[in-house]
């Protein structure tokens, strides 16, 4: 289809929710009019209509946290957009991940479904506002040294389970690993993307990272 065939409402406008193609998570709802619509094609980045300043507004261009476009698809009376991005930073102008975080209902004993994004947003939150009792918030009070401790005790308790081929156990202390490992990442300003395209960048399957000293 074409720009064309989409249906802009009175005031030329078109909903585009935004959604993070790695976790699927919807990151905002934001407006586009034809131009920056077009502008979106051209760049591969997410431009929209800003309704409160009357203005385009390139996603990132002031803060750095470009949506580069994976896939747009329109619903099927052509009225809204999902938009599919791989982000560069938080979506929301508060630092949050995602726009969507003031929860107004869960159903009672459902449990929410994991995300390495969810977890790493939950983290930060501790960071920025510590809560009490929290365990995060208390790594967070002591400090890198503290952290990186954790870090060194939980990489010595994956090495024990899994020298004891003990799977259950090898699991159980890699997950508290990642936690700790994603604590230190979000007090040294380290995000999971900065992670992923540091891996992107290498050929990690088929050759060696670091390389060792060959005798």
């Amino acid at each position: 289809m074409e720009i064309k065939d989409l249906k802009f409402d009175e005031r030329g406008l078109i909903p585009a929710i935004v959604v993070d193609n790695s976790s699927k998570k919807v990151l905002t709802l934001a407006y586009m009019n034809e131009e920056s619509l077009k502008i979106s094609l051209e760049k591969g980045k997410t431009c929209f209509w800003s309704r409160s300043r009357q203005e385009l507004w390139l996603k990132g261009e002031t803060s750095g946290n470009y949506q580069n476009i994976v896939s747009i698809t329109a619903d099927c009376d052509n009225d809204a957009l999902v938009v599919m991005v791989n982000k560069e930073g938080p979506a929301c102008h508060t630092g949050s991940d995602s726009c969507f975080f003031n929860e107004l209902y869960e159903a009672p004993d459902v449990a929410p479904e994991f995300s390495a994004d969810g977890l790493m947003e939950l983290i930060m939150g501790r960071k920025d506002s510590a809560k009490e009792g929290s365990y995060t918030s208390y790594l967070f009070e002591k400090g890198i040294d503290k952290i990186l401790k954790k870090v060194g005790e939980e990489s010595t308790e994956v090495i024990i389970a899994a020298k004891a081929d003990d799977k259950r156990e090898t699991i159980y202390e890699l997950a508290d690993l990642a936690y700790h490992a994603m604590v230190l990442m979000a007090q040294m300003g380290i995000t999971l993307e900065d992670v992923k395209a540091e891996l992107a960048s290498r050929h990690v399957i088929d050759k060696k990272v670091k390389q060792e000293k060959m005798t």
